[in-house]
């Protein structure tokens, strides 16, 4: 694996956020155009709100919001909590956004974020339930394995009480089949 420097990435990232693609650059440079592309995601996910300022265009720029990618509205929901009047107006108008998108874009983030709680809560109480049958499930599989033991001690019990002593009996027999 090639390990290239911070600058020559920061270079070719500089070049794909001019305009040029990842493919035609990795043609150019000789580096793969996975890489590439993943050096333009990195750099994009470092850059963060506070980096850009608060008016700032975001990689959006161009882009209808619907085309927008589901970071990218988060991103916005965000960025918008932070503002208020005046301000949140401006907002909208610099990334070409309508308030009403904005109140969508929020219930469907907090829609998700309650779904996956409730999915983590589901799957603990579920693999909690699935223990508790375990073992109830074994619990009854030695109650009976102790009952059939305590059933053929019983029986044991009472065949000796009918025929007496098995051993000694047993022993009386040898004692007889030697004597003659």
């Amino acid at each position: 694996m090639m390990k290239y420097s911070a600058a020559f990435k920061a270079k070719m990232v500089q070049k794909m956020l001019g305009g040029r693609s990842a493919h035609s650059l990795a043609g150019e440079v000789g580096v793969a155009q996975p890489t590439l592309s993943k050096w333009l995601r990195d750099a994009g996910s470092l850059r963060t709100v506070k980096q850009r300022g608060p008016y700032e265009k975001a990689k959006t720029e161009g882009r209808r919001p619907d085309d927008w990618t589901a970071e990218e509205k988060l991103e916005a929901v965000l960025e918008a909590k932070r503002l208020s009047g005046s301000e949140l107006g401006e907002f909208l108008r610099r990334r070409g956004l309508h308030e009403e998108q904005l109140r969508h874009w929020q219930e469907t983030s907090d829609a998700a974020a309650l779904e996956s709680l409730r999915g983590r809560k589901a799957t603990g109480k579920s693999a909690e339930a699935k223990r508790v049958k375990e073992l109830e499930r074994e619990l009854r599989r030695k109650e009976k394995a102790l009952a059939e033991a305590a059933a053929l001690l019983v029986l044991r019990k009472k065949a000796e009480a009918l025929w007496g002593d098995e051993d000694a009996s047993m022993e009386w027999k040898a004692d007889d089949e030697s004597s003659t």
